[in-house]
């Protein structure tokens, strides 16, 4: 009977996380054509022996899964700075370990290097940089990030937005600019479009709308790199409080990139209720996180609908953004309705959080909610990598 690779996928960390009674063990795993499984495991550097020990139920348990044919594990292990002293390590704390036995390529050792947080310069003109992602593509990222750009404005905040979704740039949409042509000033520099209060620059507004986006991350980098450093989006004796980035779907190349290169204060990751988007969340997390950038909370969309009875209906679910932001550690920022002025501003080019109605008022406080957060977070090393034997 034939089984798709996702459905073995499920069946794999289904089969590991029971076999280990925890599924935060288990970081993430592959399948090739061939049934051969490459898992992920975190280890407790404190306790070696108790890791082995897991690593061996991990395999076993893969072993035993319908169409796997060979299982190979690596290990990664990161110790944390803490008040205790730390044990006599010749790496130091913030160090992450990778078993020999798994064999990197050179360009995923190189890939895997810690991003040098404090060498990438912050861009003139903006104090601050979030970015609005989600780990799937269909689950409202950009009609988020586009209300949130708005809500903030209309409290008095300079702020800009800058649309990254490459595969997908409906920002200009959205903001009924579509049509908009960014001219280059005589500094040289693009001079972004400004609508409801808010700059903004799109790949969209550099593209043909029916142009196919086949683009890879130095592409992605060079049209960022354009539209964050060499447009007017503010001055140092006048800058923009806030740049939201509307990044890519997915952790893929151009998403990694972009997390990577960009001097981000902050991510919000948003995501439905659905099980097969909250799947997707803990690697768009595992992915700021390995790069350095500060996970500022979750968004959920679609939470519920309400007939005209007043009655909730949960139509993609309950209470899932709000599960999975405990069980990360994370705040929920928000858990936003279906509202049909949501969607309806959306396709007309008048966000809703620029109108009078319950969608202003919920964006408002999800920005507020973000700011709050934001001002919390402190940027902390990322982990080298070495292998032991």
């Amino acid at each position: 009977m034939f089984r798709s690779k996702d459905a073995q996928i499920a069946d794999v960390t289904a089969a590991v996380n029971a076999a280990l009674g925890n599924a935060d063990w288990l970081e993430s795993l592959q399948i090739d054509e061939n049934g051969r499984a490459t898992l992920i495991l975190r280890a407790d550097p404190n306790d070696l022996p108790a890791s082995e020990r897991r690593s061996d139920l991990a395999k076993d348990a893969a072993l035993n899964v319908d169409g796997i044919e060979d299982v190979r594990l690596v290990m990664t292990a990161e110790r944390m700075e803490t008040d205790a002293v730390p044990r006599e390590s010749p790496q130091g704390p913030g160090t992450k370990r990778v078993r020999r036995g798994a064999r990197l390529s050179d360009k995923a050792i190189h890939d895997g290097q810690p991003r040098k947080t404090l060498q990438i310069d912050p861009v003139p003109g903006i104090n601050q940089i979030i970015a609005v992602a989600s780990a799937k593509g269909g689950v409202g990222k950009s009609t988020v990030s586009v209300n949130l750009a708005v809500a903030l404005a209309k409290e008095g905040y300079k702020v800009g937005l800058l649309d990254a979704d490459v595969y997908g740039p409906s920002v200009p949409t959205m903001l009924g600019t579509a049509d908009a042509d960014p001219q280059t000033g005589a500094d040289g520099k693009l001079e972004p479009v400004e609508a409801f209060g808010i700059k903004s620059l799109s790949i969209g507004y550099l593209t043909e709308p029916d142009a196919p986006m086949i683009w890879r991350g130095p592409m992605v980098m060079s049209a960022m790199t354009q539209m964050l450093t060499d447009a007017n989006w503010g001055t140092p004796e006048d800058p923009l409080d806030l740049l939201i980035i509307d990044t890519p779907p997915g952790t893929g190349d151009a998403a990694l990139t972009l997390a990577q290169k960009i001097p981000l204060d902050g991510a919000v990751i948003v995501t439905t209720p659905q099980t097969v988007a909250l799947a997707d969340v803990t690697r768009g997390v595992a992915m700021f996180t390995r790069t350095a950038v500060p996970v500022i909370g979750i968004v959920e969309t679609m939470s519920w609908f309400e007939d005209p009875t007043g009655q909730r209906h949960a139509l993609f679910g309950e209470g899932g953004g709000r599960a999975m932001a405990e069980r990360l550690g994370l705040p929920l920022l928000a858990e936003l309705p279906i509202l049909m002025e949501i969607r309806e501003g959306s396709d007309m080019g008048r966000p809703a959080a620029f109108t009078n109605g319950p969608a202003m008022e919920i964006f408002a406080h999800t920005a507020q909610q973000i700011l709050q957060e934001l001002g919390k977070l402190k940027r902390r090393p990322a982990p080298a990598i070495i292998f032991e034997d």
